[in-house]
């Protein structure tokens, strides 16, 4: 019988997303881990299997944050428009104010591009963050807020674009006035 684990894996994944985030998998060793979780190394490969399944648990809880966060203050919005502006506002605010770390999703589609299950992982997101701005963009149609001609569908895959780009943009330090700038633009294909 082995001994009981003394860490808390909640946590540990959660540690492990914010090295990952912050450094990318490559520049995070196995070293770094332990480190940051406070853990051994046996348990670190007996509580994870791998460094590549800690990654890959880490991006999942992202992932999940990610969308579920999207779609609960979509969901909760009396109006669609101003919840998509200061969802844009606040996610280009976040990477102007720490652009180094970005987006963890942004960061595993561009470093591990020819990882299957990383992309797997970030096009299942990229879904789900479109299926809910459609769904509040059908909603925004509904009650008038934008023109009944408009297509909800292809609105939130132009939206689920440009919130990738606006955090690449972020990441490469763009200026503030012409993130605000994109945004409103953006903004205006609802008109």
């Amino acid at each position: 019988m082995g001994r009981p684990r003394t860490f808390d894996i909640d946590t540990a994944v959660d540690r492990a997303m914010e090295l990952f985030w912050r450094q990318g998998f490559e520049a995070t060793s196995t070293e770094d881990l332990v480190e940051s979780l406070g853990i051994a190394r046996g348990s670190l490969y007996k509580a994870f299997g791998s460094k590549e399944q800690l990654y890959a648990l880490a991006l999942r809880r992202y992932c999940q944050r990610h969308a579920a966060g999207l779609t609960e203050v979509l969901d909760r919005a009396e109006q669609v428009r101003p919840a998509i502006r200061a969802v844009l506002l606040e996610l280009m605010e976040a990477d102007l104010a720490d652009p180094e770390r970005g987006c963890l999703l942004v960061n595993a589609a561009t470093e591990r591009s020819a990882h299957p299950d990383t992309v797997l992982q970030v096009s299942r997101t990229m879904g789900q963050v479109e299926s809910a701005l459609a769904g509040a963009l059908e909603r925004a149609r509904v009650r008038g807020e934008i023109a009944a001609d408009k297509q909800p569908q292809e609105l939130a895959q132009f939206l689920t674009t440009f919130l990738q780009g606006l955090r690449v943009m972020g990441k490469a330090r763009a200026d503030r006035a012409l993130l605000n700038n994109a945004v409103e633009v953006a903004l205006g294909a609802l008109d």
